[in-house]
């Protein structure tokens, strides 16, 4: 056999190896406490974050009301009761982006017209 041959012959075997090559598919399964683990990661970051303000008011017993509806309505993000003198504010979400924040927004203001996008001041 010459080397031209031999060349020859290796190419189309390692060609022939590529062309046989099998194709698989990929599924991953996932924890569904893994998506609550972000979400608490996100609750540890302070900086960077947008919240979502739905409601406000200078009694305590509504805001906690609104609170409750809100939850009834949409259990997906974190909600919190904030003071801030002399209100009080349901705020919803850790979002990291506001690309993120928009598009719950989006979804939220069907029912809350008044929310509003925002970022908290950091208190480190």
């Amino acid at each position: 056999m010459t080397l031209k041959t031999t060349y020859l012959a290796l190419v189309v075997f390692f060609f022939s190896l590529t062309l046989n090559a099998q194709k698989g598919e990929v599924k991953i399964i996932q924890d569904s406490d893994i998506d609550k683990l972000l979400e608490f990661k996100k609750d540890i970051k302070t900086s960077d974050i947008y919240k979502i303000q739905v409601y406000q008011s200078i009694d305590p017993d509504k805001a906690q009301s609104a609170k409750a509806n809100f939850l009834d309505s949409y259990s997906e993000w974190p909600v919190d009761i904030v003071w801030n003198t002399p209100n009080y504010k349901v705020w919803v979400g850790n979002f990291a982006t506001r690309l993120e924040a928009d598009r719950a927004w989006a979804k939220i203001k069907r029912k809350y017209m008044n929310a509003i996008i925002f970022q908290p001041k950091s208190h480190n």
